[in-house]
């Protein structure tokens, strides 16, 4: 098993036999406002990664009922209230939804299928924390087919699919989330997962590093029962190397996000469609002729740039790092300091995972009708709190569309309050999830099932013959067929015949 600081050692990791045994087979918004009023904003401004992914896809918006879900008693067909959800009589519209899901998410349900009769995660108490839609509900699914009890609430306040949180509960399973929560909502739900009589968790899958949070400041004493972490968010990620820096990382973590099978394939493929249905869905825009500025050229901002240069977008970018920012150039992108095109461009993408990137000083200096909006997990990449003063007016256009007026009439359209874009606005593409929840799955069943003394407390990668593993799961899809190599020629490379491929310090 790789550990983080890319140290070679030999890999700790077995595949257990059924693993084995499966691996052999824009119209844009121009006009000038008729009347410039303040208005008051109930929605809740915060910096914490509550606020990355998201769907407008949804059955049902979550204004149709006013009434907050902790203020209502609900029961599923089962006389079950361990849940709290937008309207449990919505569940038949999610489960559609997720049998839809696994049509797109073959390795899921060939895992499913093959280890289901091991039982892999018997005895396994997961709490998880990430965005509740269609994808992850298949997810869940699957960890309770292998024996696992869950416990879920969402990352995201505005990335819940209602209906998906409907059918999880109705079938049992105790999540509690919704769409458009509050600040509070958000941490109320994750207590409600953590802090419940007779039941205690063992296991983490945490998508931002929030569960985790809550667990260490409120509950340090359930680490004692804890095996793992699992972690698939770059801002998650963070906040644990800054844990195990410190020395306050009690229990072994594994980094889901930096796994060849999440950054090449999610971060990069999934955001290369994803950035397109996120900005029609809630402009109508024509990208043709647009002058585009993307914040950041990491898998994410690759894949950004990929699709609007594809329709004909002019495309700029900004880069503190010189080797992704040669990568820009030469991609055929100019790189440039955001300052230096401000002024002129139609659209800004902030993909950079950091703080602060697009400042009130820029916001202040863009056109008129320039469109805003984040591709990172967290909220914190566009200062939107600059944006909450007397002298600017906020109208609400549509779902997750907001105008931020000045007073000399000029606005910006700012997506889904600076939050993650695709989840937050649009869809994500279902087979790239299955990608990275078949990675995230396998990950708790490695922890798990680890002897004592395997993994420390510290952070790790996969090992690559799991990311090979994954990524064999899913060619079946495409009829395709790998080529084999010959005795001598595993000999000659100094391989073996059925992998890992490449070394350790290979770069995809």
């Amino acid at each position: 098993m790789e550990k983080w600081d890319g140290n070679e050692g030999t890999s700790a990791f077995h595949m257990p036999e059924w693993m084995i045994q499966f691996a052999d087979q824009k119209q844009e918004f121009n006009k000038r406002p008729t009347k410039i009023g303040r208005r008051s904003l109930s929605r809740s401004i915060s910096q914490s990664s509550t606020d990355s992914y998201s769907s407008a896809a949804s059955y049902t918006d979550s204004s149709d009922d006013e009434t907050s879900p902790r203020d209502k008693q609900q029961k599923n067909s089962k006389g079950s209230s361990d849940f709290c959800v937008k309207n449990i009589k919505q569940a038949e519209f999610g489960r559609r939804e997720i049998e839809i899901a696994e049509q797109e998410m073959p390795a899921l349900m060939a895992l499913r299928k093959r280890a289901q009769g091991e039982k892999p995660l018997a005895g396994a108490k997961i709490v998880g924390c990430t965005h509740i839609t269609a994808q992850t509900a298949v997810l869940m699914e699957t960890l309770g087919a292998l024996g696992a009890q869950c416990r879920w609430a969402a990352c995201n306040i505005y990335s819940t699919l209602n209906e998906v949180a409907a059918a999880l509960a109705e079938s049992g399973f105790p999540v509690f989330s919704w769409k458009g929560e509050s600040e509070d909502d958000f941490w109320w739900c994750i207590d409600r997962c953590v802090n419940v009589e007779g039941w205690q968790p063992n296991m983490i899958l945490d998508d931002g590093g929030d569960l985790t949070h809550w667990i260490y400041k409120k509950y340090p004493n359930m680490f004692k029962k804890i095996k793992g972490i699992v972690e698939e968010s770059v801002t998650g990620v963070h906040r644990l190397y800054q844990l195990s820096k410190a020395g306050k990382l009690c229990v072994p973590a594994m980094n889901v996000n930096d796994s060849v099978t999440k950054q090449k394939f999610d971060n990069l493929y999934c955001c290369r469609e994803s950035i397109l249905d996120g900005l029609k869905r809630t402009t109508d825009m024509m990208f043709g002729g647009k002058q585009v500025v993307v914040c950041g050229y990491g898998e994410v901002g690759k894949g950004c740039c990929a699709a609007l240069k594809a329709m004909g977008s002019i495309v700029y970018v900004t880069e503190i790092d010189p080797i992704c920012a040669l990568q820009a150039c030469m991609d055929g992108f100019r790189l440039v300091k955001l300052n230096e095109v401000i002024r002129q461009v139609d659209i800004v993408i902030t993909c950079t995972g950091n703080k602060n990137v697009v400042t009130r000083e820029h916001l202040d200096r863009m056109k008129n009708s320039c469109i805003v909006c984040n591709m990172g997990h967290s909220n914190t990449e566009i200062d939107v709190a600059s944006l909450r003063t007397p002298e600017l007016t906020w109208e609400r256009v549509r779902s997750q569309v907001d105008h931020v007026i000045w007073p000399d009439g000029k606005r910006i359209v700012l997506l889904a309050e600076g939050r993650l874009l695709n989840l937050s606005c649009s869809t994500v593409p279902t087979f790239v999830l299955s990608i990275t929840a078949t990675t995230q799955a396998l990950a708790l069943i490695e922890l798990y099932n680890a002897p004592e003394g395997r993994y420390k407390q510290d952070v790790y990668l996969l090992p690559k013959k799991m990311d090979e593993y994954v990524a064999s799961l899913h060619l079946p899809t495409f009829d395709a067929h790998l080529t084999e190599l010959t005795d001598e020629q595993a000999k000659y490379l100094g391989l073996n015949k059925n992998g890992p491929f490449k070394p350790n310090y290979y770069r995809y």
